[in-house]
């Protein structure tokens, strides 16, 4: 039963790992051909090499007395006649020059053969690990690559389900652990299986009868090393959880700071980083214990092997009913404890496999998330808002269930500007993030111009909108590059003009290297309206026919807002804009407001219009008036 659990497992371990093979290492087929080549080429070079023992055991203890004359190939009859026959014209030869030479100078011959054979055979197991380096990088490249790339396809929905430092750590931790156990392991699944196989089929034809009693107590290696590894997955998994554990712990320490010095909680955040840090290293240390047994336990195995067997073919060549002399015993033991090296790279390659696996298994939820928000195979062509934009009847709720939009119908005529207010989780923000297809209503449909957003490509989609959010998302880079994001061939000329018209361009100039000067890790080297300007300078260059506006300016103080509003009132000049907004007076304005209480549209209508309603918007004015 134990026996059938664990083929059964292995089985699944191994197609597990030819799947991930077959994704990943197609590109780099010739290094696999070039590496098995190499590894044919050095088995062959180990086996002849070693067969030069036996002549220089034989010269030197003078323990061969038999006559050798030159066989034809034609002679031979079968695959053991031929390598019969190619062994007796080597000892042939090995004669002729004894009787030529001396056997002195023969065995110099011999040496300097060995030590030739010996170089051309270390040439190739370099050559073989040299085709793999390119190809072990190669695989993490593309590994890290296509993560990357998915996570920037995959939809807003997947990320709020996941932590990022679990996702951080699967880019970087786990797929470090694929380069170390399967990368590195792949050379020896490619190596040890050729050299296993030269060098059995080498103890077959140097002596059967000892291979078979060799093979009936050799799987005994394979049972003990399978018995200890059987675990060794589950326990990478746990260990690779405990790690994405301790990496979100230190990115929520990062992000929080502020609060936590404030709140005097650092005695706290240090005490639960080191509650998760001892259960990583209590993980950490169960799998490396039991990795740490392969060497030791296949060592000793091994060992015993070698011993068993000495003792049986000494017995039978001690009796006289050996099939082989004691010369060719000594190269045979040698070509078996051959064979037991690259077994031991086999059983570490059984141990690195699992552990690898576990971490492919955490990449693959990212790579094979399943991602519904895809275009359409032939998208509606898209590109100017003509008319409108509607939301005909649009509910929706996240994946839980819970509905947050219900029965929504709202149209918003090309170059008007609407405004959303509401309390704190009233379903403003979702409802905007439908326009752009950050996610796809539940019932009903958001159209442009009549055509409905399921049906165009994100591409058109995004391409036609402008974002200026609450909080300024901004990258590690200089001003230029910053206001540039995702506009291609702008000039700078252009880049200036839409820093002017965002008020930004004077505190640009104030730095040290201008528009080239790096703003830092999300802008921090800026204030908060600084920033708030550049990402609007970033949405005038972009030149957006649609402009989304989340809030941009609640965050503000009061002379930032100014410079700010200012900047809005000319970026929203004849374009078609949704303004979420808790400061009223920054949307007094709109062409209308439309005020939002649990997901529903309660109320809509200009300033005064609401204000006449004493209703919903009447009182949110009196409470931000007090």
């Amino acid at each position: 039963m134990y026996l059938r659990e664990t083929n059964q497992s292995h089985l699944s371990l191994m197609k597990d790992l030819f799947s991930f093979l077959k994704r990943f290492v197609r590109p780099y087929r010739r290094n696999l051909a070039e590496s098995v080549l190499f590894n044919l080429l050095s088995a062959f070079l180990n086996v002849f090499s070693f067969a030069l023992i036996i002549p220089i055991l034989q010269i030197l203890f003078q323990i061969n007395e038999k006559e050798y004359t030159y066989t034809t190939f034609a002679e031979a009859g079968n695959l053991k006649e031929y390598f019969n026959v190619i062994k007796d014209n080597f000892y042939f030869k090995v004669s002729e020059f004894i009787d030529v030479y001396g056997p002195s100078n023969t065995l110099l011959i011999l040496g300097l053969v060995l030590i030739v054979m010996t170089f051309f055979k270390t040439g190739c197991y370099y050559g073989s690990a040299a085709v793999m380096v390119p190809l072990r990088s190669g695989i993490v490249r593309d590994i890290r690559i296509k993560i990357y790339d998915k996570i920037l396809s995959l939809p807003m929905s997947f990320f709020s389900k996941e932590r990022k430092g679990d996702i951080i750590t699967r880019i970087s931790g786990d797929v470090s652990e694929i380069e170390a156990s399967i990368a590195q392991s792949l050379d020896m699944l490619i190596k040890n299986p050729i050299l296993i196989i030269v060098y059995v089929g080498t103890l077959i034809i140097t002596s059967w009868q000892l291979t078979v009693f060799t093979i009936v107590v050799g799987p005994l290696i394979i049972w003990v090393m399978g018995t200890i590894g059987r675990k060794l997955k589950a326990q990478s998994l746990e260990v690779q959880s405990r790690w994405s554990d301790t990496m979100s712990q230190l990115e929520e320490t990062l992000g929080g700071l502020r609060v936590i010095k404030a709140f005097l909680a650092e005695k706290k955040m240090s005490s639960r980083f080191a509650e998760k840090s001892e259960l990583l290293r209590k993980a950490t240390n169960r799998v490396s214990l039991r990795q740490a047994l392969a060497h030791p336990v296949s060592e000793f195995m091994g060992t015993a092997l070698i011993v068993i067997v000495l003792w049986f073919g000494g017995k039978l060549i001690l009796d006289g009913i050996a099939s082989i002399d004691a010369s060719t015993f000594i190269y045979y033991l040698v070509i078996l404890y051959s064979v037991i090296n690259p077994i031991k790279d086999f059983s570490k390659a059984g141990y690195a496999i699992p552990k690898g696996m576990a971490s492919v298994e955490r990449i693959d939820k990212i790579l094979l998330a399943e991602n519904n928000l895809t275009d359409p195979e032939k998208p509606e062509k898209v590109s100017v808002l003509q008319h409108e934009i509607r939301y005909n009847g649009v509910s929706f709720s996240y994946e839980d269930g819970h509905e947050v939009l219900h029965d929504i119908n709202l149209t918003i005529p090309r170059g008007k500007t609407i405004a959303l207010v509401g309390q704190s989780g009233s379903g403003k923000s979702t409802l905007v993030d439908l326009l752009p297809r950050f996610y796809d209503v539940t019932k009903g449909s958001v159209t442009i111009d009549g055509v409905d957003l399921r049906n165009m490509s994100m591409k058109d989609i995004r391409g036609m909108m402008g974002n200026v959010n609450q909080e300024a998302i901004l990258f590690n880079d200089t001003f230029y590059n910053n206001i540039t994001f995702g506009v291609k061939d702008a000039t700078r000329e252009q880049v200036i003009a839409a820093a002017k018209i965002a008020n930004a361009h004077d505190f640009i100039m104030e730095t040290e290297n201008g528009y080239d000067t790096n703003i830092g890790d999300r802008g921090c080297l800026l204030s908060g309206g600084q920033r708030q300007r550049i990402s609007i300078a970033r949405a005038i260059l972009k030149n957006p026919p649609i402009l989304i506006l989340d809030e941009a300016t609640s965050a503000l103080d009061t002379e930032s807002e100014r410079l700010v509003q200012e900047a809005l009132e000319r970026l929203m000049k004849d374009r078609t804009t949704i303004a979420i907004a808790h400061r009223l007076s920054t949307i007094k304005n709109a062409d209308e407001i439309c005020v939002m209480h649990e997901g529903k549209i309660v109320e809509r209508g200009t300033h005064e219009e609401l204000i006449a309603m004493n209703g919903y918007y009447k009182r949110l004015n009196d409470m931000q008036q007090l």
